[in-house]
């Protein structure tokens, strides 16, 4: 969290951060094309944001894009929210939403409309995969679990208590274990009244082309797993994107949680 604040306490790196909020997914090039600073610099500075977790990197072929990632104000909420009243922490709250809101400026797929969410988890690949992987776990750890072979081409079955939706077009796409999961979004019934969605943003969303999820898993230092989730394919306006907004956040705060109680409990 020191990372956090001294990274936002640079004017130059707030800007770097502005120009993220104003189109997110951008090349070095495009961020130094609307600062008047050396790429050099520039580099600097995005290396201090991406090693206190303000910045995520996805490599689109050779093109290195950069994206907000919301995780350490949800971190900084989360230890604080409790300690202020609500109009104080108000501004935590506000400047989350901005982070987590992307503009979509027309009707085809874009990287600004791209979720992605980078989180550290004291774990290791292996219990992270199996809580993914695991309906056992996941549901308990996230509220929600995948059933599969986990064969790519397979089909799974998106659980969530009593409610398991399943379809033809739900489908895994990549699968390496304890480093690369990526599947088809689930599909959108009316099923899921009973998990608080409205007849009509179902039907909305329902509308949209499917979407795709991708988590990343890599091993990095002192015991931890670095999880990127990106979640593509949105279209403009989607209300599936503001739905996963909100949702993959709650959702991965858990899993963090919940991996890093159950390390501490058996004593890893």
């Amino acid at each position: 969290m020191d990372e956090v604040f001294r990274a936002l306490a640079d004017p130059s790196r707030r800007r770097l951060l502005d120009n993220l909020n104003a189109r997110n997914g951008q090349s070095l090039r495009e961020l130094c094309a609307g600062l008047d600073m050396a790429r050099q610099s520039v580099s600097k500075h995005l290396k201090v944001l991406e090693d206190a977790n303000l910045v995520s990197i996805v490599w689109q072929g050779r093109e290195k894009l950069h994206y907000l990632n919301a995780e350490p104000i949800n971190a900084i909420a989360d230890r604080w929210i409790n300690h202020y009243d609500r109009m104080r922490a108000q501004t935590l709250a506000d400047l989350k939403t901005a982070l987590e809101r992307n503009p979509m400026a027309d009707n085809t797929h874009s990287a600004a409309a791209d979720f992605v969410y980078t989180t550290y988890i004291r774990t290791t690949p292996e219990r992270l995969w199996q809580a993914v992987t695991d309906p056992a776990f996941s549901e308990r750890y996230m509220g929600h679990g995948l059933v599969s072979d986990w064969q790519v081409g397979s089909t799974f079955a998106w659980r969530d208590g009593d409610l398991s939706i399943t379809s033809p077009e739900q489908v895994i796409l990549e699968c390496e274990p304890y480093r690369r999961l990526a599947f088809t979004f689930h599909t959108f019934t009316k099923d899921l009244t009973t998990v608080g969605l409205s007849e009509d943003v179902i039907e909305r969303a329902a509308a949209e082309p499917r979407s795709q999820v991708v988590f990343d898993i890599e091993s990095v230092e002192d015991g931890r797993v670095k999880l990127t989730v990106t979640h593509t394919g949105f279209p403009s306006e989607s209300i599936v994107r503001e739905l996963v907004s909100g949702g993959w956040p709650s959702k991965l705060s858990d899993l963090k949680t919940h991996l890093e109680l159950d390390r501490v409990a058996v004593g890893a």
